[in-house]
């Protein structure tokens, strides 16, 4: 008979909590593996794959919120529960922010508790196998640009642009909105380049905690800080002989972008708390959604660095600039949900489609993929009509009845938004890094409450 248990990653520094709850999520069907900290979950999640991960906010060294950012970069497909002794609705809707399935308060005591909790597992254990289901296998990659979904001038052209730059050896620089499919772009490049057949290693610049981002980048040595129990390669050895992603590359800070310059003049880089030069043969690909000529000009960003970075430079268009593709990308992604989830292929109506052509799509073909997501598998009629959509646009603000933690997370979301962006004095990249998330989402979640820039 099949092993039908799900692995669950529990996260917690106290090892009461997890000896108390560990029993009751055995008898549920969890198959448990427990980490005292982050650091020890972020080891774990390199060797093995999780069906979902119940994870603290309050943890010595690495926070819980730090961690779930780097979860989200490292096993996005994998949904995370987050856990609170505090439950502030702050912290609740920084986690939802930051892409946490649910967010739980301790303690987990009654029957009520528990089956909130069961049920928040549940759901995170069925968003982990959809998007898994969904996802291209690996070497699927080779396709490229067959991955480039649209029919669209804009994406004709797109697609043209690629195929030129795709055999250099040249750096490219990937300038495009959040969502509207840099990362594939990039992947697409990497594919029918010469070096299709050397890895592509992808890191995500805005995901990583500053204090992390060399020893991600260049990998340390064992001790070279606290947490550092061996040594372990960076992304820039792990990618020698292929490609590596740079997403997001117009949030590093200072120091990381003279490092990262210092990597690319030389080809060598240097593992914290070594002593010895490693060459490394990248090919390095990076993506912003900034301006990045402006930062240049408010000193956010090195000039030296970008003349290096955009030396050929490739725009990927906005959902909105492709008409005509949102209606396939639309039937696309729905019956990929549908099947994935063992459902009927369910159809969108004239109107529903009418709807999402007219639609902005501030969150591009990200927002639109998720919608339909969430459409395969709460909507029930196999028709779906504008009124099952319209209610999870970003443009539209969500209702207000929900009661209890949940519910008063939602409504707190704009005071998260606002405390963090008076906190920053008006400045839009640190309000979002205060966060978590990224300046596009953040202006979004802005125009969504109406909250005024000083």
């Amino acid at each position: 008979m099949a092993d039908d248990r799900r692995d669950l990653l529990f996260v917690d520094d106290d090892e009461r909590i997890r000896e108390a709850l560990r029993p009751a999520l055995e008898r549920q069907g969890f198959r448990v593996t427990e980490a005292s900290s982050a650091e020890q979950a972020l080891e774990l999640i390199e060797e093995r794959r999780f069906d979902s991960i119940l994870l603290d906010i309050r943890l010595d060294g690495m926070s819980g919120l730090d961690a779930l950012t780097l979860f989200r970069e490292r096993a996005p497909e994998t949904g995370v529960v987050m856990l609170s002794g505090d439950a502030t609705a702050s912290d609740g809707a920084t986690a939802i922010l930051r892409g946490a399935v649910d967010f739980i308060e301790k303690p987990v005591v009654g029957e009520e508790k528990h089956e909130h909790l069961y049920r928040a597992l549940e759901t995170a254990s069925r968003v982990s196998r959809v998007r898994r289901s969904v996802a291209p296998p690996r070497d699927a990659e080779a396709g490229g640009e067959l991955r480039i979904l649209g029919e669209s001038p804009a994406i004709r052209a797109l697609i043209e642009s690629i195929r030129k730059i795709a055999p250099s050896q040249a750096r490219v620089l990937i300038h495009g909105e959040n969502g509207s499919g840099k990362e594939l772009v990039a992947a697409a490049i990497h594919a029918l380049s010469k070096r299709a057949g050397g890895p592509l290693v992808k890191i995500n610049c805005a995901a990583i905690p500053k204090d992390l981002v060399e020893s991600e980048l260049f990998g340390y040595e064992k001790g070279a800080f606290t947490g550092a129990m061996q040594s372990k390669k960076g992304r820039f050895e792990q990618a020698d002989g292929g490609s590596l992603f740079l997403d997001e590359i117009g949030e590093l800070s200072a120091e990381a972008q003279a490092k990262l310059l210092r990597a690319i003049e030389s080809g060598e880089i240097e593992h914290v708390g070594g002593t010895r030069p490693v060459r490394c043969d990248v090919r390095v690909i990076s993506a912003t959604n900034r301006d990045l000529s402006s930062a240049i000009e408010s000193g956010e960003f090195r000039q030296d660095l970008y003349f290096r970075l955009n030396v050929l430079p490739i725009r990927v268009p906005a959902l909105r600039e492709r008409p005509g593709d949102v209606g396939l990308l639309a039937r696309h992604f729905l019956e990929r949900f549908c099947v994935a989830e063992g459902r009927r292929v369910k159809t969108l109506s004239p109107a529903s489609l009418q709807l999402l052509e007219n639609y902005s799509w501030p969150g591009n073909v990200r927002e639109l993929r998720n919608l339909m997501e969430r459409a395969a598998i709460l909507v029930e009629p196999d028709v779906i009509e504008p009124e099952a959509l319209v209610v999870w646009l970003e443009s539209t603000p969500g209702a207000d009845e929900a009661v209890g933690l949940r519910g008063e997370i939602e409504r707190r979301e704009a005071e998260a938004v606002r405390k963090a962006l008076e906190a920053a004095g008006g400045n839009v990249t640190q309000a979002a890094t205060a966060l978590g998330i990224d300046r596009t989402n953040l202006h979004r979640k802005l125009r969504k409450y109406g909250i005024q820039r000083r």
